[in-house]
């Protein structure tokens, strides 16, 4: 791969999975985990729309959370404007 200081104009080899996300599961070195307080919910879904990972599912009121998929980074937490989201420690598997 190129030195992208000797060459600012080549870009950097992409490396393609041949894995589905089904298969991919990327939530398994998550420290933290985010707990939604039904009770506080407004059902805004502004969760939703911050996580970066999409695993925010959407229901009739009180969103879900795809543990699959979730890295525990806390973004929701930080959006929430009902501050009805808070991060646990994750329990060992």
């Amino acid at each position: 791969m190129p030195w992208l200081e000797s060459d600012p104009l080549v870009l950097p080899q992409e490396i393609v999975s041949d894995r589905s996300m089904a298969e991919n599961l990327t939530g398994n070195w998550r420290s933290l985990k985010p707990a939604i307080g039904a009770s506080r919910c407004t059902g805004c879904l502004i969760c939703w729309k911050y996580c970066p990972e999409a695993c925010v599912e959407l229901t009739d009121k009180v969103p879900r959370i795809d543990f699959h998929y979730c890295k525990g980074c806390g973004i929701c937490v930080q959006e929430c404007p009902a501050h009805c989201i808070a991060l646990e420690p994750e329990e060992a598997a």
